[in-house]
């Protein structure tokens, strides 16, 4: 399976190198206990002849048009983090030679995944317009801003969708290499995830920080803090406008513009960040937290946080309180 890897200038180091090392230890486990799956020939290709990583690493890169006929074509992340920088490289040059050579390679025949901020280079290209998707937690707001046309759940840690897939921030990498493994053996693709020490996120829900999306937008932002002072209350849809001094409809269609969720959706976003944040930093039983937070009893609470995060209370306190 001869698979690409794009490395743009500023590649996030952890994220080229999470999915090289994935895909050779593959081939290594493979080899050692006589799989019966093809080998992965991984060539690192870039649209500029000298690459290097954010951390200022050289990295040696095959040039991208002589690359032909591709199984898959892997996009790592970005080292640029923050929306503003993130702009300025995606709307330069190397970035949308990036995105035309993704267009030739899909055109040829190739699948294209990416991760993190990759996934802006990949939307970039128009190839991820009418899919779903995913992307790093903190940069959905851009994203959905950016490119309407996706159908964005940030929300989920992995996404398929036809002949693309996704992964979310950071260590996403992982999972989409992992994903790529499996495609060919699933037996082999746990065996790499032991040797790796790589647990299963299903999400990113549990390493969301709702603040940090708030701040994309000021009426949202001052949602979040008229909410975060009022969970003992339960929310109300009326009083929350009135007290932010816009209708019902704005408040909804500004909540769901920028997040892709309802009020009341938020509201429950932050009703677990603070139930989380109670389990890892006191001994208070769960329905003296449920009170604090606006439930009537733990049950509630419970299947909320069982919900968003796919984890009981047992499975919380113990992350938190080893």
């Amino acid at each position: 399976m001869k698979v690409i890897v794009l490395a743009h200038n500023n590649v996030f180091d952890t994220g080229l190198a999470a999915v090289l090392d994935t895909l050779a230890t593959a081939n290594e486990l493979a080899e050692l206990d006589s799989f019966p799956v093809p080998r992965f020939e991984c060539v690192v290709a870039g649209v500029r002849d000298a690459v290097q990583t954010s951390q200022g690493l050289s990295v040696p890169v095959q040039p991208a048009a002589t690359v032909k006929r591709a199984d898959w074509v892997i996009v790592p992340a970005l080292g640029t983090k923050m929306p503003e920088p993130l702009l300025k490289v995606l709307d330069g040059r190397e970035s949308q030679d990036a995105a035309d050579q993704l267009q030739a390679w899909h055109a040829d025949g190739a699948r294209i995944g990416a991760a993190c901020i990759g996934t802006f280079l990949l939307a970039e290209s128009g190839l991820l317009s009418g899919h779903e998707a995913t992307t790093a937690w903190w940069l959905g707001p851009l994203f959905r801003q950016r490119y309407p046309e996706v159908r964005l759940d940030e929300q989920r840690m992995l996404v398929p969708s036809g002949d693309v897939v996704t992964a979310g921030a950071a260590m996403g990498h992982l999972e989409l290499a992992l994903w790529l493994v499996r495609q060919t053996s699933p037996a082999l693709a746990d065996m790499v995830a032991r040797y790796l020490l790589v647990d299963t996120r299903p999400s990113q829900a549990p390493y969301m920080i709702p603040m940090h999306l708030a701040n994309a937008d000021p009426l949202v932002q001052h949602f979040e803090r008229w909410a975060r002072n009022r969970l003992h209350e339960g929310f109300s849809l009326d009083v929350a406008a009135d007290a932010l001094h816009v209708s019902k409809r704005t408040l909804q269609r500004r909540m769901e513009a920028v997040l892709g969720k309802s009020p009341l959706s938020y509201f429950q976003d932050l009703r677990v960040e603070r139930a989380v944040h109670l389990l890892r930093t006191s001994r208070k039983d769960i329905e003296a937290i449920a009170t604090e937070i606006g439930y009537a009893d733990g049950v509630t609470l419970r299947t909320l946080l069982r919900r968003r995060l796919g984890r009981g209370v047992r499975e919380l306190r113990a992350v938190y309180n080893p």
